[in-house]
């Protein structure tokens, strides 16, 4: 029988087409007993992409977590792992929290990568992959235990102003602005 993380890479190589990923271990905050790995595709899903996934972020537990639990992808048009480690980090540092659901936004205080003046997040589905890619990823059975249960979230670069403009308007709102959510150095659309 395969173990949780031999299901998740193998589903990582049926999106990826059997693409060879890097991964790297993110040190824990003093806090944290969970460990973290951040997963990334360079050219995934295309020449001139970064593609990076977490694992270790479903294995804690949250209040919120009650149907699954989460793991964190970004896709953008960049060969920066920064990209990668940003979210590795965040998943890491926010893990109890943060709920990663979809609408939050997170600020990370500074640049994300250097081909951007980005700075903060929004958590929505993942652009890059399919429904039945980032929807209960492991093949956990209706009614299984919600620590089987894990789901991909999307993590978008956006603008402070974006993530103000989130928290008064609403997510739907600002996705209708029609911005392209993989070039990390398009301009701000509020």
């Amino acid at each position: 029988m395969a173990t949780r993380i031999e299901e998740y890479l193998t589903r990582l190589d049926r999106f990826s087409g059997g693409a060879e990923p890097r991964f790297f271990p993110v040190d824990p905050p003093p806090e944290g007993a969970h460990k973290i790995t951040t997963i990334i595709y360079q050219d995934l899903p295309d020449h001139g992409f970064l593609t990076a996934l977490t694992y270790g972020l479903s294995l804690a537990d949250h209040p919120e977590w009650t149907l699954g639990r989460p793991e964190l992808c970004i896709s953008v048009r960049s060969s920066d792992e920064r990209w990668g480690h940003a979210i590795g980090y965040l998943a890491s540092t926010l893990i109890h929290a943060c709920p990663f659901g979809y609408g939050d936004t997170i600020n990370f205080g500074e640049p994300i990568a250097t081909d951007t003046t980005m700075t903060a997040f929004v958590v929505f589905a993942p652009a890059v992959l399919d429904r039945a890619d980032y929807m209960r990823v492991l093949d956990a059975p209706p009614g299984a235990d919600p620590a089987d249960v894990v789901n991909i979230a999307g993590m978008y670069p956006i603008y402070d102003s974006e993530r103000h403009f989130i928290h008064a308007e609403g997510l739907e709102r600002f996705w209708q602005l029609g911005w392209d959510p993989y070039d990390p150095s398009r301009p701000a659309v509020v």
